[in-house]
């Protein structure tokens, strides 16, 4: 396939990685393959608990719709753009379940679930409805994110939160009148506060507050009286729950893990929830009550859950099990209601994860999903720091790590310091250190492959993307044993002070939570930032970019090259003009790693 259309800039320094005829091939891998498989995400169950509306990725991110037992599928929307599933928001169904509500573009729309052309509504995102007439949604202005309040027959619109605030997390309750939301305070990034807006007299009431803590997730009990909602207080993302009134706030779970996706049972008794711990998800049931905890289905990664009458809905995904959408009961096996999966990639061959830990630095305990090919070796590795950084690497379909593997490569994904489901210490490890201490686990990985029999420590390389590919670079500049033989940096960070100023909103606000801004601590800043090191880079380096990134601006990946140039040291670089945060499309996925393979098997096969 030649995907040359989908190129910008393509350049090098050195000897350009060719083709090794004597590499070996992957047998039932191929990339274009993986990129076929389609994810659905972001499904939301209808009112009567028939259908589920769903998003789906192929060259856009369009809203379909499907019967609970996989029937009468629908696609609503053409040619909404494609969107990075993590960035992307759900639909939401009219009480009455005759429509949707959408946002794309920049702005909210509305489409009968019977078909036809939707209307767009009005500037903003997230919306929902409050009753079969009226939307919520939010609008951002200056620095600002609000609530507010349209009707659909005219788009006439009116904020129904206060100026000053910053909200998310908002879930509107049509039966019960009333709207739950977050609010993130600007003067306290590590904090987030539970409110409920009551539809009828307009008012706002804070439910929670608690400094420096995050309250996530609220939803309304279905008589009205509890909100359950999660919250880091205890050390872990716990499930607790406080009357609507904002009186008798407790602790539901006493797990020591992280609960998430949490949906009331219509009877009010039983809260379904995502249970997660290193790296791994579980789908249990919560007693209202007590807070017992029942299993119902192990493994792999849960989204979008939430109860279609006495069954469960999900999206569910595992390293040997691409994302699909599925339904059980609680006592049930997984049932499918829609896989967009090839044929290739059901008879592929798969490679199960080991667990494996090591030690950091200062000793501070490092867990991972280690992969072995097939054979005796020594083989080369690779370590996969993951993005976020406040995300994880675990059992999670990923197809471009099977396809090495398959190859002979030894895959690490590691979850050093800043990652989640290892407990709110271990997640706020990286704060005020970005690319100093979580840049030191990413070398100790590499000591720990290399005393390994069956790996060769001169052949291991690094790859990340977005954080990932800042802690690739940064592993490569701060290390004076040059323990990688080579590293792939994909939309990534190199000066965290530029990218602050550069990024959209969003990406700044995070990195003020866990960095401060750069006028607190510029030292943090300038030592957190590779950049300023790259005459220490010993190791050829891969560089790519989506020149439409708006999270990690394209810049960062060109002051990289233009000192990579100056020092004179050995790199390849390409962008691709129609990708941002992330490589969606299947051309630019393709070609990005078919040069992946081949810089990695000319530097360390």
């Amino acid at each position: 396939m030649d995907n040359s259309f989908w190129v910008g800039e393509d350049e090098h320094l050195g000897v350009p990685s060719l083709d090794r005829p004597d590499a070996p091939k992957a047998k039932t891998w191929s990339w274009e393959a993986i990129a076929a498989v389609e994810r659905p995400h972001h499904a939301r169950v209808s009112p009567d608990g028939s259908r589920v509306s769903f998003t789906l990725d192929r060259d856009t991110s369009d809203i379909w719709v499907v019967d609970l037992d996989g029937s009468n599928r629908l696609r609503l929307t053409t040619g909404r753009d494609l969107a990075a599933y993590w960035e992307d928001d759900p639909a939401a169904w009219s009480p009455d379940g005759a429509r949707l509500a959408y946002s794309a573009g920049g702005s909210v729309w509305v489409v009968p679930v019977s078909g036809g052309l939707p209307d767009e509504i009005g500037e903003g995102s997230g919306p929902q409805w409050v009753s079969d007439d009226e939307l919520i949604y939010y609008v951002d202005r200056d620095d600002e994110t609000r609530l507010a309040r349209c009707l659909v027959k005219d788009g006439w619109v009116s904020a129904i939160t206060p100026a000053g605030m910053n909200v998310g997390g908002a879930v509107a309750h049509p039966r019960q009148g009333k709207v739950l939301f977050v609010d993130f305070p600007a003067d306290d990034r590590s904090s987030s506060n539970i409110w409920v807006h009551d539809l009828e007299d307009g008012s706002n009431q804070q439910l929670t507050d608690e400094a420096g803590m995050q309250d996530l997730a609220p939803r309304l009990s279905p008589d009205g009286t509890l909100v359950a909602f999660t919250s880091e207080r205890s050390g872990w993302r716990e499930v607790h729950v406080v009357n609507v009134d904002g009186s008798d706030s407790r602790q539901l779970t006493e797990g020591s893990t992280d609960f998430s996706n949490l949906d009331w049972s219509e009877d009010g008794r039983r809260i379904v929830a995502v249970s997660s711990q290193r790296g791994v998800d579980h789908l249990v049931l919560i007693d209202a009550s007590t807070g017992d905890i029942t299993g119902v289905a192990g493994g792999g990664e849960w989204a979008s859950v939430g109860w279609a009458g006495d069954r469960i809905v999900g999206v569910h995904e595992s390293q040997t099990s691409p994302p699909r959408l599925v339904s059980t009961t609680t006592d049930s096996t997984l049932e499918s209601v829609f896989e967009g999966i090839p044929a290739p990639i059901r008879a592929a061959g798969y490679t199960a994860y080991s667990e494996a830990t090591y030690q950091s630095f200062d000793d501070l305990e490092i867990h991972g999903f280690l992969f072995r090919p097939e054979g005796d070796g020594p083989f080369p590795a690779i370590v996969y720091p993951h993005g976020g950084p406040t995300s994880v690497y675990g059992d999670q379909w990923d197809g471009h790590a099977q396809y090495f593997i398959e190859k002979g490569y030894a895959w690490f994904g590691i979850n050093f310091r800043g990652s989640t489901t290892y407990g709110r210490d271990f997640e706020r490890a990286n704060r005020g250190v970005w690319g100093v201490a979580d840049t030191e686990d990413c070398l100790a990985a590499a000591d720990y492959l290399a005393n390994l029999d069956w790996i060769d420590g001169e052949r291991i390389g690094i790859f990340g993307a977005s954080y990932g590919s800042y802690m690739a670079l940064a592993a490569l500049a701060r290390d004076p044993q040059h323990r990688f033989a080579c590293g792939v940096a994909k939309y990534g960070d190199s000066d965290i002070a530029t990218s602050w100023a550069l990024g959209d909103r969003g990406g700044r606000e995070d990195l003020e939570k866990m960095m401060g801004s750069p006028s607190q601590d510029r030292q943090a800043y300038r030592e957190g930032s590779p950049l300023w090191l790259v005459e220490n880079i010993e190791r050829p380096i891969f560089v790519a970019h989506g020149e439409q990134d708006g999270r990690v601006h394209p810049d960062q990946s060109t002051q990289l090259v233009a000192e990579l140039k100056l020092l004179n040291k050995t790199f390849e670089y390409v962008t691709y003009p129609t990708e941002g945060h992330g490589f969606l499309r299947t051309g630019p996925q393709v070609d990005f790693y078919q040069r992946l393979e081949r810089f990695l098997d000319w530097h360390l096969m």
